[in-house]
């Protein structure tokens, strides 16, 4: 399976050859004369809200107009994504998307009103921050295998702490189990920092999620990491190795963030948007604010690239759901 970073990097001749393919960095703005909003399907102050105000700003500048950012949150994601899926197709309306609040939560939850294939036309990828698998330390694995071996042994199961059903924690937790060929009982919180105390407490065995908000427990030893969930190492966890270099390249989980307008957006409209991302991505300040979010950002893939990637996505993901049968309650 091709990772994310090659996927990204693959620009099919059809798409370079079509207004959406090409740069958009010299085309002006064709917006009428009244902010833009940027939907973000959480309440502030998480990295999806610090994440969606960065872009704000920079896009916002380069487009010489005002982005109000607006927290939606409800629902896993549901309620920000059908605010943004019913939007007037003017490109005044815009979705910070990730892969939980966008992607899984439509192959978990029971009623979903919009199709995220049908109903959003993808501007582009912003980029991802990697999950990471700990376990508290009285946990007998220091490395993948070992916790393999360990899984299946263990009796009763082991246990894993996820901020919520259908976060990339929960789905990675059940791709571990799947692929170890082990029983092991998932433990929903809500939120990353009730889920962290739970493991650092040694109520629950394992936590995967992104980095950032773990590095400071790894760096202490209250969570002993075994693997990034990603073909390379992370910068800010340069100590701690990969799936792929511990034997389970099946084993990749990020959290990413893309931008969406309503699908039927005019392409004139796309492509200025996507222009004022590219530019914002690759300003070093940017680059700076995200990487404090463990965010690893790359230059913005053409929009045909973006909604490729979320394809391949979701069939990935329907996989796991199916197989590990995930359900929203």
């Amino acid at each position: 399976m091709m990772n994310r970073r090659a996927a990204l990097r693959l620009v099919p001749a059809l798409a370079a050859l079509s207004p959406l393919g090409r740069p958009a960095l010299a085309q002006a703005p064709r917006f009428p004369d009244r902010p833009l909003r940027l939907i973000i399907p959480f309440a502030a102050g998480g990295s999806n809200d610090i994440v969606g105000r960065v872009l704000s700003e920079g896009m916002g500048a380069r487009l010489g107009q005002n982005i109000v950012v607006e927290n939606r949150g409800g629902a896993g994601g549901i309620l920000g994504n059908e605010i943004v899926a019913q939007a007037p197709k003017d490109g005044l309306t815009v979705l910070l998307g990730g892969s939980g609040s966008f992607l899984i939560s439509s192959l978990v939850q029971p009623r979903v009103p919009y199709d995220i294939i049908r109903d959003f036309a993808p501007v582009g990828f912003v980029g991802s921050a990697p999950n990471v698998i700990t376990v508290n330390p009285k946990v007998a694995a220091r490395n993948l295998t070992e916790l393999r071996d360990l899984a299946r042994r263990s009796r009763p199961p082991l246990s894993y702490a996820s901020p919520g059903v259908g976060t990339t924690g929960h789905t990675l937790g059940a791709l571990l189990s799947l692929t170890f060929e082990a029983p092991m009982e998932h433990i929903p919180y809500r939120g990353t920092g009730p889920a962290i105390t739970d493991v650092l407490a040694g109520r629950v065995d394992i936590l995967t999620n992104a980095a950032a908000p773990l590095r400071p427990h790894i760096a202490s030893g209250g969570l002993r990491a075994l693997a990034v969930a990603a073909p390379r190492r992370l910068e800010i966890l340069p100590e701690v190795p990969s799936t792929v270099e511990a034997g389970f390249p099946g084993v990749i989980s990020s959290t990413w963030y893309g931008l969406l307008v309503p699908a039927g957006t005019p392409d004139d409209r796309i492509a200025a948007l996507h222009g004022a991302l590219s530019a914002t991505l690759a300003d070093a300040a940017t680059k700076q604010r995200l990487a404090e979010e463990g965010v690893d950002i790359e230059p913005s893939a053409a929009p045909a690239d973006f909604a490729r990637l979320i394809a391949e996505e979701k069939a990935r993901w329907q996989d796991v759901v199916t197989r590990a049968n995930i359900r929203a309650e």
